[in-house]
């Protein structure tokens, strides 16, 4: 799903795409092997701590650290939003170009999006008619028709700091592509048949917010974003058990039988939530969602997987995000690729809008 916040005048042969997490900077680069792509190299680090924005000077110092471990091939860079920077929303817009569209939506956000977004830029997928077609709500007057479309916005002001930092990175920004879309994009690329034929939630565990969008036979028709991560799962038993932070990190992966009771309480807001998300719906579409695929650094967790499974009351999986992609990766990368490969799924994903 090509939906970005900045306009690339080509497609690419090789590119790095990062995912700027709230704990872990996620860092891939990928490259054109005939019809498929191969990952070249991966980095994970620690992303660098401030309060609200991140400043343009941190973020380049940061992207240069990424570039000197990754040791890419070339200097294009696409750049995966969090959900704090980026918001991804339907809307109904008149039939005209994207380009026009993008105008609308900055003139009249309001009308379109139900809100007022001053100073914000908009990009705009058009739904295909074929799904269209299949979840169409209302009817419009002929002479009327409408387009539906996933929009995607965000300060100008952050679009602005982000790519001037790219910039001063001695980088080529490519795509700026909202957080939320990229589980979308890797999951078609990894499981196309899966994601054309059937309805299914994606679940993303990030470090303060996890991200759910429903799928229906190839479209994107909910997304919702709850303010419950890792963090606060981690949190949670740590203060219920006593103990240290990072020790509490080490147990929620681990999971000793004697804590499953104080973890399994920090997950509950999280599960009531997803499944609003889910009951919302099902009830909008009478649909029912067959199976739940989890991602993220907490899905490594077989218990979070067995919680999320009871309370959701549907079949919770983990999934690979790498599909067809083929791997000509170090050794030592080629070794690590399970245990961390989870965690890179918003990377590739950003990477797929730009290719």
């Amino acid at each position: 799903m090509a939906l970005s916040l900045l306009s690339a005048e080509k497609k690419r042969d090789h590119l790095i795409s990062v995912d700027l997490g709230g704990r872990t900077t996620k860092a891939a680069q990928l490259e054109r092997r005939g019809n498929g792509f191969a990952l070249t190299g991966y980095v994970l680090m620690d992303a660098p701590i401030y309060e609200k924005s991140i400043p343009a000077e941190m973020l380049t110092e940061h992207l240069k650290a990424v570039c000197d471990q990754l040791k890419p091939k070339g200097r294009t860079l696409t750049l995966a939003l969090g959900v704090s920077d980026a918001l991804v929303r339907h809307a109904e817009l008149p039939q005209m170009p994207v380009g026009d569209m993008r105008q609308v939506l900055k003139n009249n956000s309001r009308n379109y999006l139900q809100q007022d977004l001053p100073g914000h830029v908009f990009d705009c997928y058009v739904i295909p008619p074929r799904a269209q077609a299949k979840t169409a709500t209302s009817k419009t007057p002929a002479g009327q028709a409408k387009f539906r479309v996933l929009v995607a916005g965000a300060k100008a002001q952050v679009v602005d700091t982000v790519e001037n930092a790219i910039r001063q990175a001695g980088l080529t920004a490519d795509h700026l592509v909202p957080a939320l879309i990229g589980p979308v994009n890797a999951f078609e690329a990894a499981m196309p048949e899966v994601f054309a034929a059937e309805v299914v939630a994606l679940v993303d565990i990030g470090f303060k917010h996890t991200s759910v969008a429903v799928l229906e036979q190839g479209e994107l028709v909910l997304s919702r974003v709850v303010a419950i991560g890792g963090d606060k799962i981690t949190s949670g038993l740590a203060e219920s058990l006593g103990i240290s932070y990072a020790e509490a990190e080490g147990i929620k992966i681990g999971m000793p039988h004697e804590v499953e009771a104080q973890l399994e309480g920090t997950l509950l807001p999280l599960c009531r939530d997803l499944r609003a998300s889910i009951d919302f719906f099902e009830h909008q579409h009478d649909k029912v969602v067959s199976t739940v695929y989890l991602s993220g650094a907490s899905s490594r967790s077989e218990f979070i997987v067995q919680t999320l499974r009871k309370e959701l009351m549907v079949d919770v999986k983990t999934w690979s995000p790498f599909g067809r992609l083929s791997m000509e990766l170090p050794l030592d990368q080629t070794a690590e690729l399970e245990h961390v490969g989870h965690q890179l799924t918003t990377a590739l994903g950003a990477a797929y809008a730009t290719f």
